[in-house]
């Protein structure tokens, strides 16, 4: 059904509110990296900066899901909230006192990366609790949606806080884009676990985590999207983005703001368009070969704009690519979520953001070596084709088990 997860009472405003948070979560970054760079010049803290946001989503993914599994929901996402808030005005009283220096850098750094691996188990444990199992691919798809959003808008409202009311005084008014989520959890009925049948719950313990990885290959299609996200976390993931000056000046579009604005946040816009028009569409299946094939489409377009030097192409391929994207994405994480054992959802959601986040920590150091080597355009041309190969051996692969067997 199209938009069928808005016939979810509470889901409306739950999807407003994780849209919210990720906008305050990419506007610090936007504010922070920037006056770090300013204040610090260094190029280790810059590094460190995108290090500390993915390593606690490797480390601690699968413990944050055990959480998610075990306790309300609704408190796990607050208390991430809280640590999004937390280091929010931290930042601004250290810098309205000119009192930042660098170790205080690191440490909100950290607190900011744990806030953001602490809440993805948990959301994505609600969404099920408030849609149920029909409508699951329409929220799962819509928060993707949502959450490209605020990745589309943040930046810009951290850019536009930064150059009018200054970088102290926009980190105290970024903590506003936390609220609304706060109240909505606050006031919500749903907790993550009204829909679950009784089960053994798993302690948080190491026995218990190492038993999650142990029991993937009892679960082929998340075992296999498992590895398709982490193939794009670890060859892909977000260095893209940094690497965008390299190819604008390729194209002939650093000295024009409005193009290199236009790469920007091409990816972002195709996502976000994407999803809508899949979910007005509302008739895609979420299997593994979807993702499979969708990833591929992907690749394919990273690949073609590592290769393009025609500035209208190369735009083009990036908008497909978000598209490609979030389709993937969305439908690994519904996959994920229907075929996980109910009292275990929470710990297959955290295994899938091991590799799916978690692994994007190596996807900079990656294409920072091959760029040294072979130059930047040639390095991403290199890890989109092998990306390429991967998703075609995986599509392979879920075409077999979609044969062995067929969707009821």
């Amino acid at each position: 059904m199209k938009f069928g997860a808005f016939r979810a009472r509470w889901y409306k405003s739950y999807l407003t509110g994780g849209s919210l948070l990720m906008a305050g979560d990419n506007a610090e970054h936007a504010i922070t990296y920037l006056v770090m760079w300013q204040l610090f010049e260094s190029p280790l803290l810059a590094g460190f900066a995108v290090v500390s946001h993915w390593l606690p989503h490797l480390l601690f993914s699968i413990p944050f899901g055990t959480l998610a599994d075990r306790f309300d929901c609704r408190r796990i996402i607050q208390i991430s909230l809280g640590l999004f808030v937390v280091a929010s005005l931290t930042w601004g009283v250290l810098l309205l006192n000119e009192a930042l220096q660098p170790w205080h850098c690191v440490v909100l750094l950290v607190v900011h990366g744990f806030a953001s691996a602490l809440w993805h188990p948990a959301n994505q444990v609600m969404l099920y609790d408030m849609v149920g199992e029909k409508d699951l691919p329409s929220a799962v798809r819509l928060m993707a949606t949502g959450l490209s959003l605020g990745m589309l808008v943040g930046p810009a409202a951290g850019a536009a806080l930064l150059f009018t009311i200054g970088p102290a005084w926009g980190m105290f008014v970024n903590t506003l884009f936390y609220v609304p989520f706060l109240i909505h959890l606050t006031l919500s009925p749903f907790d993550g676990h009204q829909r679950r049948a009784a089960g053994v719950i798993p302690r948080v313990r190491l026995r218990e985590l190492l038993a999650t990885i142990r029991d993937l290959p009892r679960f082929p299609n998340i075992l296999l999207v498992i590895v398709l996200q982490g193939a794009v976390g670890l060859l892909i993931g977000v260095a893209l983005m940094p690497l965008l000056p390299e190819f604008g000046e390729l194209l002939g579009q650093v000295e024009s703001g409005l193009g290199y604005g236009l790469l920007l946040v091409a990816m972002s816009v195709g996502a976000v368009s994407g999803g809508l028009l899949l979910e007005s569409v509302g008739r895609l299946r979420a299997t593994p070969l979807v993702s499979a094939l969708s990833e591929l489409v992907f690749a394919a377009c990273v690949l073609g704009f590592a290769l393009s030097r025609v500035f209208p192409l190369s735009l083009a391929l990036l908008v497909v690519a978000g598209a490609a994207s979030i389709l993937s994405l969305s439908t690994s994480q519904t996959v994920v979520q229907l075929e996980a054992p109910p009292e275990q959802r929470g710990r297959f959601v955290g295994a899938f953001n091991t590799t799916n986040m978690g692994f994007r920590v190596g996807s900079g150091v990656l294409l920072a070596i091959l760029g040294g080597l072979v130059g930047i355009p040639t390095a991403v041309a290199l890890a989109a084709g092998t990306l390429v190969l991967v998703c075609i051996a995986l599509a392979a692969v879920a075409a077999r088990l979609r044969a062995a067997h067929p969707p009821v």
